[in-house]
């Protein structure tokens, strides 16, 4: 059999990581949830034995169970805290994103893991799009010459019904808004493409249509990196009346690229100056059309996850990947509080600093 594999969080997003589990023949010890329908729901769903334990404590899991692998998907302001507890029972983590809420609590996942030479992975899994593959190719063979500029635009519609599903969705000490939920996939492939480090953040964020939450709904940032490029961000729930577009364009002395589709799962634009590929090619043999904005990466992400963990080398996706986006959005955040800009690295910040922004 696979690793002993364990699920701590049933919702909405479990079923992605169920069957990545199944697909990479993780054994399935056990399901954790304080709702024990949801886990009901999930074993009916993904045809898991009814065998399969059932936890409503995580500790008593982590004690009965021993699991090598665990998944955290509960919701964000819990993740850090859980993470710690898993790491200090001996189990490698695939953590949903946020990684945490906290750059304090990030920074202990990180040390802890590293000390108990545990593997622990932000799950990322945009990732591993071919679109994104394929454009992070281009961008380690340096083909867009010297980097300009790029942007992310995450132009998504949440009603009232989404917050309802979950209560802890729209708070500051839960969860956060539009740029920290919905928009931090593409906020990371952003950082990543453009080379990670990061010197200034200028942000802006509101609540404009959405007073039944307490995060913005719309974040706006202006991004300059250490390696002379800028980066721009758009992120907003309120458009009018579904999910329009999550895009990523990258733009270079010598190439332009933009990924759009639901999840960044199509390249529209493929233009460079070396000529090495026809542009309708590319196109073509690099796009995918996910049923949902989750989108396909999840299954590779595991594969990478159980490969690292047996080979002993880190992750495609590490909790320090965790760390960079998480701390891109935190300092979005201040910058909007404080209406200056911040520099970076930030070594405390979270999201818990900005309860109360937009009470009117």
């Amino acid at each position: 059999m696979g690793l002993r594999y364990a699920i701590i969080g049933c919702g909405r997003i479990s079923p992605n990581h169920i069957a990545a589990a199944i697909e990479n023949g993780l054994e399935i010890v056990a399901l954790c949830d304080i709702e024990p329908e949801n886990m009901n729901d999930k074993i009916l769903k993904n045809n898991l034995p009814q065998s399969i334990s059932q936890y409503t404590d995580y500790k008593m899991l982590l004690e009965k169970e021993k699991p090598q692998l665990v998944a955290i998907c509960t919701e964000s302001g819990k993740h850090g805290q859980i993470a710690l507890d898993c790491i200090e029972a001996g189990s490698h983590l695939i953590i949903e994103k946020p990684i945490a809420l906290s750059l304090e609590e990030a920074d202990e996942i990180i040390n802890n893991a590293r000390e108990k030479k545990l593997k622990v992975s932000a799950c990322h899994q945009n990732r591993f799009n071919k679109s994104i593959q394929k454009i992070r190719e281009a961008a380690e063979e340096e083909r867009f010459g010297r980097l300009l500029h790029g942007t992310a635009h995450i132009r998504w519609n949440r009603g009232e019904d989404y917050y309802k599903q979950a209560p802890w969705r729209g708070t500051w000490e839960q969860d956060g808004g539009a740029l920290m939920n919905q928009c931090l996939h593409n906020i990371d492939l952003l950082r990543w493409m453009m080379g990670d480090e990061i010197i200034e953040v200028v942000g802006m964020t509101d609540n404009l249509n959405h007073n039944f939450i307490e995060a913005e709904d719309l974040g706006m940032a202006l991004i300059k990196f250490s390696n002379g490029s800028y980066g721009i961000v758009e992120g907003t729930t309120n458009i009018y009346p579904n999910n329009l577009e999550e895009t990523l364009y990258l733009f270079g002395e010598k190439g332009t690229v933009k990924a759009g589709g639901k999840s960044v799962n199509l390249i529209e634009e493929w233009q460079f100056a070396d000529n090495l590929d026809d542009p309708d090619d590319v196109k073509e043999k690099f796009q995918e059309n996910p049923p949902n904005v989750y989108g396909f990466g999840h299954n590779p992400l595991y594969a990478d996850v159980i490969d690292a963990i047996q080979n002993d080398r880190q992750p495609y996706v590490t909790a320090e990947d965790g760390r960079r986006a998480l701390e891109l959005v935190l300092a979005i955040y201040k910058s909007a509080a404080e209406g200056k800009s911040v520099k970076l690295p930030l070594s405390k910040c979270s999201s818990i600093d900005f309860k109360g922004r937009f009470e009117r």
